[in-house]
């Protein structure tokens, strides 16, 4: 509400409000509590003028009364295209008070990720994860609500919020319980869809307690409030009429009353029929007849004004009017006198680089709508070349020119183009993507128009990769895009295909357009890719002599650069996949690296080649030789520590978890793989279920789960996240339907169980894959079998040792012995289980040799071995197995 405003009317929208303000001061009393409280969030929702904001300022007051530092933001119609708009106006000025140097050293590693969202810090070169950006924006609220506790942030007009803002806030309601913040929102019903609207429903449920539904005023509080602004000599009839004509609308209310004053009607039953008209006057046509009546120059201030929407300043109003200064400042003066703009009110607390606003959301609205089409079209271009002479950049001018009409015009498409790089280096892939669609209308001449089409599937690539993958086969198919680029573009239009699970096309795909190129590094790049997806397919569909034509091209490689890099790392993953000799597995990842380490353009986030190329070269050492179990660790860790440190907190950042926890598993630390997998699918979650990488961390807690003895746990965990068939077309590692066997196994479904393993039995034999480690289905289903069908068993027995023989490391043959010595009695069980200890014990995989020792000391009736098993077993948080040698060793020592 405006200064010039009844006392009582700044107060207005607070009748009957004293629930919703009592709820507030119980938020506000329990966040000042103690500096450890755990946050709080209200909801509060309610149409156009039934007091939100004024509820808001009542908030503030509280706040301010009890101590706290408050923050306020207000969403805005005209602004929604605007990325990170309102979470900026929340917490840029807290940030831009400091120091360049200490903004950097308090945000610590999140100040280049947050940062440029922020507008506080250049944007980089790389394309921003959004994610990982909305994780910084929730972890700067929590260093900041230590520094300014008690905070308050207050967030007016929610539904018209950005989207980018509004996956902020989604993500901040979430983990509100880890800070002692109390976040007030108000927002009308409806108004927003599709994304915005989920965004929206999960801050709702994230509410402490219902969404509150702000009511309309009742007949009696009305004329409470009309009595209070006119004098208590209204009469009932008049103060029955305000309420009919307003239907108890607050913000209607006190600027009818207002209006009442402005033309001194009497509050009397004679003159309550005057009232209608008066109110007429306030709102919708009326409002805009009364603002022709100021005259066109004042007209056209607030239409500029309504068209800029944020930072208006009479400077830049009078720009966009082209009216002088003094004409300016009279029509300012005009349009505040008529209670259209008003001067920001510094007690908000909300940032704001103009000096002018519109009273009421109501007002800028219908000032906006009362535009002509085309005058509003021609405004919003003019006003894109102030806000860049201003020198705000093309992001802060592609609001403006996605409203501008198509016209052939080469200019624009350049400056939506460096708009939506501005876009995507802070982490707005969405508002990136309607810049360069706009591009696409203009439209781009012929020899830009392939390039649009490649960075329109850039910002689509990781939210749509249906229309990744339609964008760039329309670039390919024309002229202009050729060289590294188009390479760049067919390896981008496989991965698409690959994330909309369609790898059989990702290998055509590439296969095709290697086969156009001649011999070369553009050709063995997509020579490498093609082997790297059909690497990865769990299918049947990859050519008969591929593993033979791989091991050939990579024979001809030294490493030299890193096209050779990429086929011997594929040559030594398929290598181990088909159980060869482990060493030279080995042999071969090494000479894909430099002096140790990957080289440049082969890191975790160069885009070149992509994730799956660097986790095949780890997972070959994490099995294939186990002694290089460190180096694998060494990889897993950095690609963690690189998507921590580059803010990739989706998709990237998960498999970096639950690869992490693979090698935490391999080493017989259950409970921090367990940590580690249960954070990847937590991350997992965000991205999507189906995926995957949704797949690798749930197979892998799954066996986590049942090497610590939890097959209750690991049921649950499979059943909530759907880790049953059908199964994913990628590889998953360890194999996926060998694990649920197990599974079914260990909770009773004995033949469920087999018939999961001859399946996985089936699948590992289509593709060649005899690695025992990567795929134990064998010895699982020997041990299954050994009463029913204890010939089967045997072969089975026989075949895991002979492949593991082959593979040639300690786990695999230790693991070999194992089951061959389940299968036996007497002291030949005794002699296979001692083998099996002496081959675990040189593995660095301290489970199985948790599980090889106590299994030795039941059969040889060993205390020492059951002992040193035990502690085995404890120490790597295996309870099922240290549940079990206790029982033994309680129970006398003897066979089991």
């Amino acid at each position: 509400m405006t200064e010039v405003r009844p006392t009582a009317g700044a107060s207005a929208s607070l009748w009957e409000r004293d629930e919703e303000v009592a709820a507030v001061g119980r938020a506000v009393d329990g966040l000042c509590a103690d500096r450890s409280s755990s946050g709080g969030l209200l909801v509060f929702r309610g149409e156009a003028g039934l007091g939100k904001t004024t509820l808001l300022a009542e908030t503030r007051r509280i706040a301010e009364a009890r101590g706290c530092t408050v923050w306020s933001a207000r969403g805005g119609e005209t602004l929604r295209s605007v990325p990170f708009n309102v979470v900026r106006q929340l917490l840029q000025p807290a940030l831009v008070s400091m120091l360049p140097e200490e903004a950097r050293e308090y945000l610590g590693d999140w100040y280049d990720i947050a940062g440029p969202a922020l507008g506080i810090a250049d944007p980089g070169d790389r394309q921003a994860d959004p994610q990982g950006v909305c994780d910084g924006l929730v972890a700067a609220v929590r260093r900041l609500a230590r520094r300014d506790w008690p905070l308050v942030l207050l967030i007016d007009d929610a539904h018209w919020a950005d989207q980018e803002t509004l996956r902020w806030l989604a993500g901040l309601a979430e983990r509100l319980d880890e800070m002692s913040v109390l976040v007030v929102i108000t927002r009308r019903p409806g108004e927003v869809s599709g994304t915005s609207a989920r965004h929206l429903d999960t801050v709702a449920a994230a509410a402490d307690g219902p969404v509150t539904t702000l009511s309309a005023l009742t007949p009696d509080a009305t004329a409470g409030l009309t009595r209070a602004t006119l004098g208590p000599h209204s009469d009932a009839a008049f103060c029955r009429e305000v309420w009919a004509v307003t239907a108890g609308n607050p913000y209607e209310t006190v600027e009818l009353l207002a209006k009442v004053q402005d033309s001194e009607l009497e509050p009397v039953e004679a003159r309550a029929a005057e009232l209608r008209e008066l109110n007429r006057s306030a709102r919708g046509g009326g409002l805009v007849a009364r603002l022709e009546e100021l005259g066109i120059d004042a007209t056209r201030f607030a239409w500029a004004a309504a068209i800029l929407g944020t930072g208006i300043s009479t400077g830049l109003v009078a720009k966009l009017a082209t009216l002088g200064p003094d004409e300016a400042r009279r029509c300012a003066e005009l349009l505040r006198t008529a209670r259209i703009l008003t001067t920001p009110d510094p007690t908000t607390g909300r940032s704001a680089d103009g000096d002018l606003e519109f009273v009421h959301p109501l007002i800028a609205t219908a000032v906006y709508n009362s535009i002509p089409d085309a005058l509003c079209t021609a405004m919003h271009g003019i006003a894109a070349r102030i806000v860049t002479d201003e020198g705000r950049g093309a992001a802060a001018a592609a609001r403006h020119l996605l409203e501008v009409h198509p016209d052939d015009d080469e200019e624009l498409v350049g400056q939506l183009r460096e708009a939506a790089r501005e876009h995507l280096a802070v982490g707005a892939p969405d508002a990136a993507r309607r810049c360069l669609e706009r591009a696409l209308e203009e439209p781009p001449r012929p020899e830009s128009h392939p390039h649009v089409l490649y960075e329109l599937a850039e910002a689509t690539f990781l939210t749509a990769p249906a229309r990744t993958i339609g964008h760039l086969r329309t670039a390919l198919g024309m002229p202009g895009l050729g060289g590294d680029k188009r390479v760049d573009a067919v390896f981008r239009l496989s991965q698409a295909l690959l994330h909309n699970d369609q790898l059989e096309e990702a290998v055509r795909t590439v296969e095709a357009e290697a086969a156009r190129l001649r011999p070369g590094p553009a050709r063995m790049r997509l020579q490498a890719v093609h082997f790297m997806w059909e690497g990865i397919h769990a299918g049947e569909a990859t050519s008969p002599d591929r593993s033979r034509r791989l091991a050939d091209l990579a024979a001809t490689c030294t490493g030299r650069d890193n096209s050779e890099r990429a086929l011997l790392m594929l040559r030594g993953f398929d290598a181990l996949m088909h159980g060869e000799n482990a060493e030279e597995v080995a042999e071969l990842c090494d000479r894909a690296l430099v002096n140790g380490r990957l080289a440049p353009g082969l890191g975790w986030t160069d885009t070149e080649w992509g994730i799956e190329l660097l986790l095949m070269l780890a997972n070959a050492y994490a099995y294939a030789f186990t002694d290089r179990l460190d180096r694998a660790e060494t990889l897993y860790n950095e690609a963690l520590r690189a998507y921590e440190t580059a803010g990739w907190s989706g998709g990237h950042l998960a498999l970096a978890h639950a690869y992490v926890g693979l090698g935490h598993r391999r080493r017989g630390r259950l409970k921090e793989a367990e940590s580690s997998l249960r954070e990847s699918l937590r991350l997992a979650e965000r991205v999507g279920r189906g995926l995957p990488l949704y797949w690798s961390a749930t197979c892998n807690l799954v066996d986590t789960l049942l090497a610590r003895g939890r097959v209750q746990e690991a049921w649950e965990v499979a059943e909530r996240y759907g880790f049953a068939p059908p199964y994913p077309s990628t590889i998953v590692l360890p194999d996926p339907r060998s694990v649920r066997g197990r599974l079914l196994l260990a909770v009773g479904r004995t033949k469920d169980g087999i018939n999961e393993l001859e399946a996985a039995e089936k699948a590992a034999a289509a593709r060649g894959h005899h690695n025992p480690v990567l795929v134990p289905w064998a010895a699982d289903l020997a041990r299954a079998l050994s009463t029913e069908d204890p010939a089967r068993a045997a072969r089975l027995a026989v075949d895991v040792r002979r492949q593991a023989e082959r593979f040639g490391t300690d786990t695999a043959i230790g693991e070999a012995l194992r089951c061959a010595a389940a299968l036996e009695t007497g002291q030949r069980a005794v002699r296979l289980a001692a083998q099996a200890v002496t081959y675990l014990e040189a593995s660095p995989c301290q489970y199985e040799h948790a599980a090889a020792r106590i299994e030795y000391g039941i059969a040889a009736r060993s205390v020492s071995d059951l002992g040193r098993g035990l502690d085995l077993a404890v120490s790597c948080g295996a309870d099922g197995l240290a549940e079990r040698a206790r029982a033994v060793l309680e129970g006398g020592v003897g066979p089991a």
